[in-house]
């Protein structure tokens, strides 16, 4: 150790609080005090003074951080001038960790802390003191306030905020370019010694990068760094307190650093020549083949784009840069053909798209090579001499005409002969045919213009040695107009002239139409079939002509319709011309020469009665018959008495049987006799008029006792109807009418009587009262008739 370490170590002992015995006095300002006189002071010079308060003397007291010791730490000792050692005086502390942290000794006044005290915690305590007498309480002094400090010592290395750092710096970078910059931070106290002074070393990664001792800045340490080379580092760094002397805390970090790359490295291609091969029939477009330059690089400084630069085939091909393989894709731009060449040669450039200017001496960042095409030789369809056809024919030509000739030959070295045919479904009705032989098309049926003007054939032509391959052309044909279609009126019209109508008189204007289409356009010419004493026709030389009377007035009852025959002729060649006739009734018109009627029988109406007032008259009839249906209607309905009477009287459904009995003689509709009389009933009996619904065997039922009660019957009537298959539905409407036996009067029913009409006696009605008189001399004087008779 040299001797100036030694000063270095003797200063710093020097300097750092040692365990001591602190006594603090509590004591009064020094008594430098002059005799006073009479309560006044006289100074030095001879000057009265007034006397100064009593007051503390304080100083702060120091403790040493992380004892280790076994006992209490002693902090000092608190002492007033008013303590005489007898007892008296008792000291009291107050504030910051008093009683707990710090305790004091009532009669002595020493302090102590109880445990270990860090200072990073806490850097200072403050406490307040008092001396009081022990048996007033009062205090012999005012309170005071004074101050622990706590003095540290290096007992927290250095730490970094974090465990792992990334940074990254670009390759080929200067000698001392900045990577990034680490701080360690120190819990110790930086005002006190060097326990807080931090030093920053490398301990891994050199001699790539260096870090600045102060700052924690790594910069780089070797020139020309290459990513393609290395591109992860991995650098440790330490940081150490006391300056980074011996014996001093350190703590340490890793950095990861990356270089991240800039464009350095040209691209190159992997050969300096590449052979493709490419069919003849190729279409345009199609890709041939790819070429890839490989760059060192990454991201845009690795992108490169593809150009054709040199070559007897740069108008035959393309090439196109596939952005995400970074490959240039050559492509045929123009038909290629065996017969005419065979083999193309191209110079493709690939240059890098993102220059560096700072690497321009590394190079040009370019690369070429040379591409070989060879165009396969293939069996190839026949070519047609023109891409379409257009063939225009007049529609009166005869059959079997050749409108056109289509033209194709085998682009193959053998030349086979070629095979002509028209595709059906363009030729629907077979109006076209062709020579198989030398493509000739000529007509099969007639032509029309006015049906279709253009016709839009597809000739196929075919090898005859392979007749798979095949080429189709499009063959338009337009057919041209002759004039042979006569003009026609161009509507239909209905003419009329007013029987006051005077010569000269304009009462149609007619026009034409023609379905050909002549080139100079259309002109008509109208005229009368012969002379008509009635009515003249007047060509207005616009394609139109006016109808005009010859004579004054025309009556209804003569004539009451005109048959003019028009005829109308175009001025195209051959010339075409129709007869077309107009019917012109004879009407009743107004002074305005407005029609009001052109039949002959509405003279015979009288004079005063309009139209209007003839369709009043029909409307009344309409709606008084109306009002008389109606009106039956109601009546009829009215007529209609409900089937159900009460309104309680109501059930899911209503079957109304509009069947009409026969009277009391009908005894095999209906068996009501076991309702009217339960005596008299007998097994069921089936209607002999109807045939039955049901197949089911009647079933016989108990006859009821004499003196059965209706309910009782009901109720086992309504027990076998529940268990009959072939009774009626639940929803049918029964009606009973049977009396029951208590009834004096009993049934005045004669069906399913057992005795004849001259067996009965109807005396007793006369016992019943007045009310049934009468009936008893009907029925009385009945008998006494028959007996007479």
């Amino acid at each position: 150790m040299t001797i100036q370490q030694v000063l270095l170590l003797l200063l710093l002992w020097m300097w750092l609080p040692h365990p001591c015995h602190t006594e603090m006095l509590f004591r009064r300002t020094p008594d430098l005090r002059p005799k006073s006189f009479g309560g006044r002071v006289l100074g030095n010079d001879g000057k009265a003074i007034h006397r100064q308060k009593r007051g503390w003397m304080w100083n702060q007291f120091f403790l040493l951080e992380e004892y280790t010791g076994s006992d209490y730490q002693y902090v000092g000792k608190l002492h007033s001038d008013q303590d005489k050692g007898d007892g008296s005086l008792k000291y009291i502390l107050s504030g910051d960790g008093a009683g707990t942290l710090f305790i004091i000794d009532e009669k002595t006044g020493d302090i102590h802390a109880t445990r270990r005290i860090d200072r990073e915690e806490k850097a200072f305590y403050t406490l307040r003191a008092q001396a009081i007498n022990r048996r007033t309480l009062r205090p012999v002094e005012p309170e005071s306030e004074f101050v622990i400090k706590i003095h540290d010592i290096n007992d927290n290395e250095p730490t970094f905020p974090e465990e792992i750092y990334t940074a990254s710096v670009p390759e080929m970078s200067v000698v001392g370019t900045s990577v990034v910059q680490v701080t360690a931070t120190d819990a110790d106290d930086p005002s006190y010694g060097n326990s807080a002074r931090i030093i920053y070393s490398i301990l891994q990664g050199q001699p790539y990068f260096s870090v600045e001792p102060e700052t924690g800045i790594i910069r780089t340490a070797l020139p020309n760094m290459n990513r393609e080379n290395r591109e992860q580092y991995q650098v440790v760094i330490q940081a150490k307190d006391m300056g980074g002397q011996m014996g001093g805390l350190s703590g340490t970090t890793t950095v990861n650093i990356t270089l991240t790359d800039v464009n350095d490295n040209p691209p190159r291609f992997p050969q300096s020549t590449i052979h493709l091969r490419i069919p003849e029939s190729s279409p345009v477009g199609t890709a041939i083949g790819s070429v890839k330059a490989t760059d060192a690089d990454t991201g845009i400084n690795a992108e490169v784009e593809y150009r054709i630069i040199d070559g007897d085939g740069t108008d035959m091909f393309d090439i196109v840069t596939q952005k995400d393989t970074q490959e240039g894709i050559i492509t045929v731009r123009k038909p290629l053909d065996y017969e005419t060449r065979r083999l193309y040669t191209l110079k493709v450039e690939a240059e890098n798209t993102h220059v560096d200017p700072r690497f321009y001496y590394l190079g040009p960042f370019k690369d070429t090579i040379i591409v070989k095409i060879s165009v396969e030789d293939v069996d190839e369809p026949p070519v047609f001499s023109r891409s379409s056809y257009l063939f225009e024919v007049h529609e009166d030509i005869e059959l079997g005409t050749i409108i056109g000739t289509v033209m194709a030959r085998d682009p193959d070295s053998a030349s086979s002969p070629i095979r002509f045919s028209l595709d059906r479904h363009t030729d629907l009705d077979r109006i076209f045919n062709i020579h198989s032989g030398n493509g000739s098309i000529y007509t099969s049926k007639p032509l029309d213009r006015e049906i279709s003007q253009w016709h839009n054939l597809s000739v196929i032509a075919a090898e005859i040695n392979n007749p798979k391959d095949t080429t189709r052309v499009p063959v338009y044909v337009r057919i041209l107009d002759v004039n042979d279609n006569a003009p026609q009126f161009a509507v239909f019209y209905d003419t009329f002239v007013c029987e006051n109508a005077r010569a000269g008189q304009l009462i149609q204007t007619i026009s034409a139409v023609d379905k050909d289409d002549p080139l100079g356009g259309q002109k008509f010419f109208f005229s009368l079939a012969a002379v008509n004493p009635n009515f003249t026709v007047q060509d207005n030389e616009d394609n139109t002509a006016r109808i005009l009377t010859r004579r004054n007035g025309f009556s209804r009852h003569e004539i009451s319709t005109y048959l003019l025959p028009v005829v109308i002729s175009d001025n195209d060649y051959p010339i075409q011309s129709s007869t077309g006739t107009l019917t012109i009734r004879v009407c009743a018109c107004d002074s305005r020469g407005n029609m009001q009627s052109c039949s002959a029988e509405a003279l015979l109406l009288p004079a005063g009665l309009s139209t209007g007032a003839l369709v009043a008259i029909l409307l009344c009839i309409i709606i008084l018959l109306v009002i008389v249906v109606l009106f039956a209607a109601l009546k009829r309905q009215r007529k209609k008495e409900p089937l159900i009477l009460s309104k309680e009287d109501i059930r899911d459904n209503i079957v109304s049987y509009n069947d009409e009995g026969g009277g009391e003689e009908d005894t095999q509709a209906f068996d009501i006799g076991t309702l009217r009389n339960p005596a008299a009933i007998e097994d069921k009996k089936l209607r002999r008029d109807i045939i039955p619904e049901s197949l089911f065997v009647p079933r016989r039922t108990p006859s009821a006792p004499d003196n059965t009660d209706v309910r009782d019957f009901i109720n086992q009537r309504l027990k076998e109807h529940d268990t009959d298959p072939s009774a009626p539905p639940y929803d049918s409407l029964a009606t009973y009418a049977y009396e029951g036996n208590d009834s004096i009067a009993e049934s005045l029913s004669s069906l399913e009587s057992g005795t004849t009409e001259g067996d009965q006696n109807y005396d007793y009605l006369r016992e019943w009262g007045p009310r049934f008189n009468k009936l008893a001399e009907m029925y009385g004087g009945g008998e006494s008739d028959k007996d007479t008779s």
